[in-house]
């Protein structure tokens, strides 16, 4: 027990011994002897029964125990463990014989009431007293009182509060059923945070002040123009930047430098000055260097590791990373060469054996151990996802060779089926055994929502406009009949469902996919298939509603393969697909075809190669990167189907499209030119995460697309074209065309010029996009993920390559904030900025935009 619950107890104890002591003179009582209890009586302020109290002091009647001692003692402790009792004293009231008479006095423990929380703001104080378990009803012990006290002054003081103080009092209340019963009163007073106005050094000649400010990340000297790293003063901070130091010394050959002294002056302006005394040592460089115990690889392979050379300077820091970077749990270093090839229990430690003249040799003494083989390997707390579908993820097998890396690359597998809280995936190594050569090993899981639900409504385009999606994420299609297995539908097996149901009166919208991520069950080849159908109609001006004579039909079909591959490496996949799409128009005349009563066809192979190693939150990564390139193929029917494109175009480029039979004659000729859809479409986009400090990451990405022709006198088509500009969702697509987001301008506004220097309407055949996003956590919990970012991008679309230039962009930056919930997918807000002007808009700049995101990241 804490030292302040303890005092009570002790004190009790003397003044037990003392009463047993003065009675003795007054008695036949003999101080050591055993005695029979004959009788234990209760007293005191208790809204226990006298039985209750007794059997927690575990004394007994017709018991022997000596007097004084331990059974006394025990009694006591067992009563204050109990953290129902306060004042607990034993007396001896008398003696007959051989038997005592004992009497327990005590009272209750004060139950807590009501609390009143001043000094911080309404929002927080649940907050306080959920952490400190500050319910109503809880018994109030000095240990708590303490305990609380320490956590808030220690938690702001965390914060930069310094000076933050908690106090707290007890006020006890009269109670109808005389339960010792208080209010408290917790007066937090956080003070002023409190900034670094300097940092002095003293007895540095080698490194200047600069590089040692540098060097401690986390507390830094105030600074106006700082905006993003704050100056305020956090005591744990600053005893880690105090090691960071001396690893700077280290890196530059500095084995020896040390700090002297460090203290802490309190400024009257509320700031603190920190004055850092360094002894520096003397400058010292790598000599010899040799391996001891190695049997397993040679003196050249370990070296080449090593990478560190005689005569290079001295660095300790690199010296430790290279025999084992804890930061880095898949690291270049000598502990992962060994432990990625089973030798688990392997240990390589770095021995200085000589120093003289400033150089240190140096031997890496190994301990190779046995070969480690998993004896099992287990996984826990999947109570939705079938056990099929978690050991196909995994790299670890039992009877396999122990390797670290299978091991982390287990759980970014498990972590991006998305089934699990990536945050929580554990490992529990058990029963090691180094001369057996063999290891348990349990992965751990917690279960999240995979399903998600959207369902909204609004309006827009003219009245009201409806949406219907179901995605189940981890569906089990053999249960689909299976009435047992709906909870609330057949789950486990991996496979996703997605059904869409989007309407208007003026479009209708459906879509069902299907995905099975193991074909067979036996090797990681996904199959999806989708279906689609979609309806839009004219808007007739007379009556304000949609004319159902006048439609414009899309239905799709797709089916596609994807498999992993093990070359170059195992994080590449190749896709392959075949879709087909027929369009069907009827009296649909708009300026986007030139005849309204005709169809088209797209038949296309899509291939697409892509590689993806972000670890290891898919909603969240920290590294890695994922790169995809596409290209769409239709055939190329111009060359084997009779038609004479040439004479088409001369004769449509001679059409004057306001004489009604010459734009009748055209219609038929485009019809001709897209009875069946020819081109081709490349696609590549990639994206980079990395940690910059702390939980901060950054991402850069890079898109580019382009749509081109087979044949030039048939020319490039008016569907699948790219739309730039806005948030990316578009509401549905009528011509395959492809929504890119462009944060800071409107929807679609990125339009290319025509010759005339015209805004067109039919999207870009070209187009590239650059974006940098620095993101950061607010929390990563499984019930929500939210993390903010800030943004810039800049993307430009052309129709040709003549006039294409990469760089003329239309930029923006901005900040935005992103909430996934596992039953909604991801929502998002983001307040974006255009610096230029939009194509055919004038000079006058895009402004802010306000984008709201749904089910998609940037």
């Amino acid at each position: 027990m804490p030292f302040k619950a303890n005092t009570k107890y002790f004190l009790a104890l003397i003044v037990t011994i003392f009463s047993l002591s003065t009675f003795a003179q007054e008695t036949t009582f003999t101080k050591g002897n055993k005695y029979t209890i004959a009788e234990i009586t209760v007293n005191g302020n208790s809204s226990f029964s006298e039985q209750t109290i007794i059997t927690y002091s575990g004394l007994r009647k017709g018991s022997e125990i000596q007097i004084p001692g331990e059974d006394i003692s025990s009694a006591i402790k067992k009563l204050w463990n109990s953290n129902l009792f306060n004042d607990i004293d034993i007396y001896l009231l008398k003696v007959e014989g051989s038997t005592a008479f004992l009497e327990i006095r005590l009272s209750d423990l004060p139950e807590l009431n009501d609390i009143k929380i001043t000094g911080v703001k309404k929002g927080k104080k649940e907050t306080i007293i959920k952490e400190n378990k500050l319910e109503k009803g809880v018994k109030v012990t000095e240990n708590l009182v303490t305990t609380t006290k320490n956590y808030l002054q220690n938690k702001y003081k965390k914060d930069g509060f310094y000076n933050a103080k908690a106090n707290i009092n007890t006020i006890e209340i009269a109670d109808s059923l005389n339960k010792a019963k208080v209010n408290m009163v917790l007066a937090i007073d956080k003070g002023k945070k409190v900034k670094v106005k300097d940092i002095v050094f003293t007895g540095n000649s080698v490194l200047p002040e600069n590089k040692l400010r540098n060097a401690m990340k986390n507390t830094k000297k105030r600074n106006y123009a700082r905006v993003w790293k704050r100056s305020k003063y956090i005591e744990e901070d600053y005893k880690t930047d105090l090691t960071s130091l001396i690893n700077k010394y280290k890196e530059n050959g500095y084995r020896d430098a040390r700090i002297l002294s460090d203290s802490l002056v309190v400024n009257n302006d509320n700031t603190v000055s920190l004055n850092i005394n360094l002894e520096e040592g003397e400058k010292y460089s790598f000599g010899d260097i040799s391996f001891i115990g190695n049997t397993v690889y040679t003196d050249e392979i370990l070296k080449r590791v090593l990478r560190i050379k005689k005569g290079e300077t001295y660095n300790g820091v690199l010296l430790q990373e290279k025999i084992a970077d804890d930061s880095r749990p898949d690291g270049d270093d000598l502990t992962n060469l060994y432990q990625n090839n089973g030798y688990l229990f392997s240990t390589i430690n770095p021995v200085e054996i000589n120093a003289e003249g400033n150089v240190i040799d140096m031997e890496i003494r190994i301990s190779e151990g046995k070969p480690t083989y998993f004896n099992s390997v287990t996984v826990t707390g999947n109570d939705v996802t079938n056990d099929k579908v978690i050991y196909r993820e995994l790299r670890t097998r039992p009877g396999q060779l122990y390797s670290k890396a299978n091991v982390v690359r287990t759980i970014r597998e498990l972590s991006q089926l998305g089934f699990f809280d990536a945050e929580q995936i554990s490992t529990d190594f058990k029963n090691p055994n180094p001369n057996e050569g063999t290891i348990d090993l349990q992965y751990g899981v917690v279960e999240t929502g995979s399903s998600q639900i959207e369902l909204q409504g609004g309006y827009g385009g003219g009245g009201f406009i409806g949406t219907l999606g179901l995605s189940f994420n981890n569906f089990s299609i053999k249960n689909i009949l299976n009435k047992d297995a709906y909870k609330p539908v057949p789950r486990g097996d991996g496979q996703k469902l997605a059904l869409r149901l989007q309407a208007s009166k003026f479009y209708q919208t459906y879509s069902f996919s299907f995905t099975e991520p193991w074909l067979g069950g036996k090797k990681p080849v996904q199959f999806s298939t989708s279906i689609s159908h979609s309806k839009q109609f004219l808007y007739d001006s007379s009556t304000g509603n949609a004319d159902k004579d006048k439609r414009f039909n899309i239905t799709g079909i797709s089916v596609g393969l994807a498999k992993r591959l093990s070359v170059p490496d195992d994080y590449f996949t190749l896709s392959q697909g075949l879709s087909f799409q027929h369009y069907d128009l009827k009296n649909y005349n708009t300026g986007l075809f030139t005849f309204g009563d005709g169809y088209s066809n797209n038949l296309a192979y899509t291939i697409g190669l892509s590689r993806n190693n972000t670890y290891n939150d898919p909603i969240f990564p920290t590294g890695g990167s994922n790169f995809n390139i596409t290209a769409k193929l239709s055939l190329p029917y111009s060359l084997f189907n009779n038609v004479d494109y040439s004479a088409l175009a001369d004769e449509r480029d001679a059409l004057d499209l306001t004489d009604t039979d010459d734009y009748e004659r055209a219609g038929e000729i485009d019809q001709e030119r897209y009875k069946m859809l020819e081109f081709y479409k490349i696609k590549f986009k990639a994206d980079w995460y990395t940690k910059v400090v702390g939980k901060l990451v950054l991402r850069p990405s890079l898109e580019l697309g382009f749509l081109g022709a087979y044949n030039n006198d048939r020319g490039v088509i008016p569907f699948e074209r790219f739309f730039l500009g806005g948030d990316g969702l578009g509401s549905y697509s009528l011509d395959g065309r492809e929504s890119i987001a462009l944060r800071g301008y409107e929807n679609q506004s990125i339009q290319p010029l025509d010759d005339n220097g015209n805004v067109t309407s039919d999207g870009g055949s070209i187009y590239n996009k650059f974006s940098l996003e620095l993101r950061y956590p607010i929390t990563l919990k499984p019930a929500a993920k939210i993390y903010m970012l800030g943004f810039l991008e800049g993307g430009i679309a052309y129709n040709n390559f003549h006039d294409y230039n990469p760089f003329d962009l239309k930029r923006s930056s901005g900040l935005g904030l992103r909430l996934f919930m596992p039953a909604f997918g991801l929502l998002g807000i983001d307040f974006g900025y255009g610096f230029d002007s939009v194509p055919g808009q004038g000079s006058q700049v895009s402004g802010w935009q306000t984008h709201f995101i749904i089910g998609q990241q940037f």
